[in-house]
């Protein structure tokens, strides 16, 4: 759980409050809990032996190769060396394969292998355990609408949010 730092001062106003005015504000309150997530993600993925990186790489090649290691930096948004990093780690484990593309000897083409599958089912569960524990509060019907309304705004901000 991302627990809140202890409070033991009474009265007015505690000294480990967030300012009312930050509070008012909804930019700042998505940017707390984004660190907070982000933070508890990292964690999570270390405790298993990867990082967050790997697990997008995985989502995404479980969706269909991608022609080149440029179009996964791309669509991840990531650096185009993070990435070779990424992919030197996965395909160390045997969770992802690179091979030439026969079109073009300069490409690599990457896929998920079966150890990668298996792989991806776990960070799954990592990624649904910190989801439960952030949205503990909502009921489902208040899960629906914020998830909803993030992507609406995710998707405002940067294309490759959009659904097709």
């Amino acid at each position: 759980m991302i627990a809140p730092p202890d409070e033991k001062a009474e009265g007015a106003a505690s000294p480990l409050r967030i300012p009312e005015e930050m509070l008012a504000n909804t930019a700042f309150l998505l940017a707390r809990l984004g660190y907070a997530c982000k933070g508890r993600a990292f964690e999570e993925f270390e405790d298993a032996g990867f990082n967050p990186y790997s697990y997008s790489v995985l989502a995404l090649l479980n969706e269909g190769e991608r022609e080149t290691q440029a179009t996964i930096a791309d669509a991840l948004g990531v650096d185009r060396s993070q990435l070779v990093g990424i992919l030197d780690a996965l395909e160390e484990r045997g969770l992802i394969e690179r091979n030439r593309d026969p079109h073009d000897r300069r490409r690599h083409v990457v896929s998920l292998t079966a150890a990668g599958r298996r792989q991806l089912a776990e960070f799954r569960a990592i990624v649904q355990r910190i989801n439960d524990e952030v949205l503990e509060p909502l009921d489902p019907a208040g899960r629906e609408t914020l998830h909803g309304l993030l992507l609406q705004l995710a998707g405002h901000h940067d294309p490759r949010f959009l659904r097709s």
